[in-house]
């Protein structure tokens, strides 16, 4: 065993048993979040609270403690630069609005970067008590269950999620739309963007395009189709690229042409 793969399974270690560290804190959060005091950020829509911030500091101490040369990117606090050549790229809450809403479309979404390459990626659904699971070539899992997709699914006889934000025009998500129900497809949004590429990787999704989005909301969900047989678009790593948007696309075997063409890839 190398020490790349020694590096890698006791990062997968941690990984996993921090999500659902985390997630625990998060779903006592969710549980009395009446009392939560919400803010807002770029918009009305783009709400954060006292939960994602603590949620996040837990996952930073924890990997600190342990991985102290370990770089670190996460939504509320930003990116410190480590010197190993792995960073942890987290969403403490991806899916705060229906967080804050009572719903439990919302997970702990983290992954580690090898060299700007997704190598892990870890998404813990609380309140759907799943945990999504994957290191680069060790497979992916959901609760212990390997996860293999079907090339035979298809944007016609299965469901895409699609992803949108203020960075979108209204004009742009409806063509979006448009295009995919002519193209015999139909459509979901649950409000986080990690849960439903893990949801790509489980088979429940064929597909999943959003045109902005961050790396922490992503690149753990990447991991996890590319280790279940799927492809993704690549997200840009390199420098200050890692802490901007980009276009996010993923899909089964059987969806990638019609995914790349409804991105405008094709």
């Amino acid at each position: 065993m190398t020490s790349q793969d020694t590096g890698l399974d006791t990062r997968f270690t941690l990984a996993t048993a921090i999500a659902r560290e985390a997630g625990a804190m998060a779903l006592d959060y969710f549980n009395r979040r009446d009392s939560l005091v919400i803010e807002t950020k770029r918009d009305l829509q783009d709400v954060v609270s006292i939960a994602d911030r603590n949620v996040e500091t837990l996952i930073r101490e924890k990997v600190e403690a342990a991985l102290p040369g370990d770089g670190f990117l996460g939504e509320e606090f930003g990116h410190t630069a480590g010197t190993s050549g792995y960073t942890w790229v987290v969403d403490p809450i991806d899916g705060t609005a229906p967080f804050v809403n009572g719903m439990p479309n919302w997970c702990v979404s983290i992954a580690v970067l090898h060299d700007g390459v997704p190598v892990i990626g870890v998404i813990d659904a609380p309140c759907h008590g799943e945990v999504y699971a994957a290191a680069t070539g060790r497979g992916a899992e959901l609760n212990g269950r390997r996860l293999s997709l079907d090339p035979s699914r298809t944007i016609r006889n299965g469901m895409t999620g699609l992803g949108a934000n203020s960075y979108v025009t209204p004009e742009a998500v409806a063509d979006i739309v448009s295009r995919l129900l002519h193209e015999g497809g139909t459509f979901m949004r649950n409000g986080s963007g990690a849960l439903m590429l893990a949801y790509v990787a489980a088979g429940r999704l064929v597909g999943y395009y959003e045109p902005y989005m961050h790396a922490w909301d992503c690149l753990a969900g990447y991991c996890l189709v590319t280790e279940a047989g799927g492809w993704h678009l690549p997200f840009p790593t390199e420098g200050e690229k890692l802490t901007r948007g980009s276009p996010v696309v993923a899909a089964g075997p059987g969806a990638r042409i019609d995914l790349e063409k409804l991105a405008g890839l094709a």
